[in-house]
C-alpha cells in the first residue's frame, strides 16, 4: 500500500512548482503527460512507498518538467502549454486532497511576477 507524502505547490504565468516533501526519498520517478497528468513515485528511507497522481488544470509541455531532488524534498518544475494563470492547481473543482497545501513561500501573485521576490527557482 502506497502512501501521499505532503506537496506544496505554487505558480507563475509560465510554469507550476511541486515541492515533495520526502525526506532522503529513492527512486524517485516523475511522469508528465501533455493532457496534463502529472505522477510522481518514489521510496523512502525505510522502503515504505510514497505514489499520487494530479490532473493539472490545464495542459502541460512534458518536455519541459524539471525535477531536483534534495536532501529534505523534491522539486518539480512543470512548464504550462500555454502562458497565463490558472484559477487552481487541479482540473476538477471539488477540494483538493489533504495533502496538497498551498506553498505560500514561492506564492506569486499576477501582479507581483515581475518582482525579485518571483524569480526562477530552476
Amino acid at each position: 500500500m502506497s502512501r501521499q507524502p505532503e506537496v506544496l505547490w505554487a505558480q507563475r504565468s509560465d510554469k507550476v512548482y511541486l515541492t515533495v516533501a520526502l525526506p532522503d526519498a529513492n527512486d524517485v520517478s516523475v511522469k508528465c503527460e501533455p493532457q496534463g497528468l502529472f505522477s510522481f513515485s518514489a521510496n523512502g528511507v525505510q522502503g515504505e512507498s510514497y505514489k499520487f497522481s494530479l490532473e493539472l488544470y490545464g495542459p502541460i509541455v512534458a518536455e519541459g518538467c524539471k525535477t531536483k531532488s534534495g536532501l529534505r524534498n523534491i522539486l518539480c518544475s512543470i512548464q504550462k502549454e500555454q502562458k497565463g494563470w490558472w484559477k487552481r492547481l487541479l482540473k476538477s473543482e471539488e477540494k483538493p486532497a489533504p495533502y496538497l497545501k498551498v506553498d505560500w513561500n514561492r506564492w506569486c501573485d499576477e501582479d507581483d511576477e515581475e518582482s525579485a521576490c518571483c524569480s526562477t527557482m530552476f
